[in-house]
């Protein structure tokens, strides 16, 4: 054989080697890539799930607070409520409304927006807010409108004593009146802590 000869077999083995290992980096490359591209779409899909499950934990807590205070621990039911009321040694504040209702829109506003209201129903309180009424008559002294706001202590009284500004609805209150509610709500705490000093006097 010819060097010349020689000299080709040997280009045209390099080449074919070169090649080899082009296609076998090229595969790799192809393979890493992949394996990325499948990193990427496990992430998004793991970033997906938490978020989704986030939403579906504020849209929880936005269901049960219909928007009064999505910071306030709000309870399902009325007899939840008593029954945490009991326990807690905390009064149970029901605010009956209707999600329709213009006069419960505009209360419901002035109600989140204020700051002692809010305070006062997150910490001192168990919180339920309704939109059917309950089987207990107790809770419409005056009649079944809305909005309206009673208090029932953890002797499971409904405070009837505690009523807002207006003698033909007595629990109702308007947006203006949030001042008088929020000295409403400290009343409660008050009647409530003399009531229990009276009954560990007996």
């Amino acid at each position: 054989m010819c060097p010349s000869r020689c000299l080709a077999a040997v280009d045209l083995e390099r080449g074919r080697l070169y090649l080899v290992h082009l296609f076998h980096s090229w595969g790799h490359i192809t393979h890493t890539l992949n394996m990325q591209h499948w990193i990427v779409c496990i992430l998004l899909l793991f970033l997906v799930f938490c978020d989704v499950s986030t939403q579906r934990k504020k849209k929880s807590v936005q269901t049960l607070s219909r928007g009064w205070g999505d910071d306030i621990t709000w309870v399902q039911t009325y007899e939840e409520g008593l029954s945490k009321a009991v326990d807690s040694k905390k009064p149970l504040m029901i605010i009956h409304h209707l999600e329709d209702c213009p006069h419960s829109k505009a209360l419901k506003k002035a109600f989140s927006e204020h700051q002692t209201i809010q305070r006062l129903a997150k910490s001192d309180f168990i919180m339920l807010n309704l939109v059917h009424e309950t089987t207990d008559t107790n809770l419409a002294p005056d009649g079944f409108y809305v909005p309206r706001i009673l208090f029932v202590d953890p002797t499971l009284t409904v405070r009837a004593d505690i009523a807002g500004k207006y003698a033909n609805r007595m629990y109702t209150y308007e947006p203006a009146d949030m001042d008088f509610l929020a000295e409403n709500m400290m009343k409660a705490k008050i009647l409530l802590k003399n009531d229990h000093e009276d009954h560990d006097d007996l």
